[in-house]
């Protein structure tokens, strides 16, 4: 089941934050600090207080959280004055659990945020995938995502 996440739900959410981030610490050390987490339990909070930052879940038949996606609806900017107004639901995070990973959990909240999204007239559902994390990049490809844009980086 997919659902809105709630604030009994914090907890396991934290706890699945922290495993993304440890994922991207293992790309990336020289950005992510391991043991860490992006938000803490008060943003979280504050996020399921938020229309515009909603959290969805995918749980077992238990109601235990498997994984989550947070979402952030965005609009084109006022003075963007060369772009076409949009509006888009973009993943600022999803994570599934280790142990359910391969059952399909993730390819459902996926299609769960984009049919929210087609509910609140989106244009597009987007996120961001780090160099280095190939098997996030091969998953959302296998769901019909693509490549829209490239941030190009030279470290000093």
């Amino acid at each position: 089941m997919i659902r809105l996440a709630q604030e009994k739900d914090i907890p396991r959410i934290i706890d699945l934050l922290k495993q993304v981030l440890e994922i991207h610490a293992n790309i990336r050390p020289d950005i992510f600090v391991s043991g860490t987490s992006k938000y803490d339990i008060d943003e979280v909070k504050k996020m399921l207080n938020n229309d515009s930052k909603p959290i969805y879940v995918a749980t077992d038949d238990a109601d235990n959280v498997l994984g989550y996606a947070m979402c952030m609806i965005k609009d084109t900017p006022e003075d963007a004055i060369n772009s076409v107004k949009i509006k888009q639901m973009f993943i600022d995070d999803l994570c599934v659990d280790e142990a359910a990973r391969g059952q399909h959990v993730g390819s459902k909240l996926f299609e769960y945020v984009k049919s929210e999204a087609k509910k609140l007239g989106c244009y597009e559902v987007t996120l961001c995938v780090w160099s280095g994390n190939d098997k996030a990049e091969s998953f959302y490809e296998s769901l019909g995502m693509q490549t829209k844009e490239k941030i190009m980086e030279y470290i000093l």
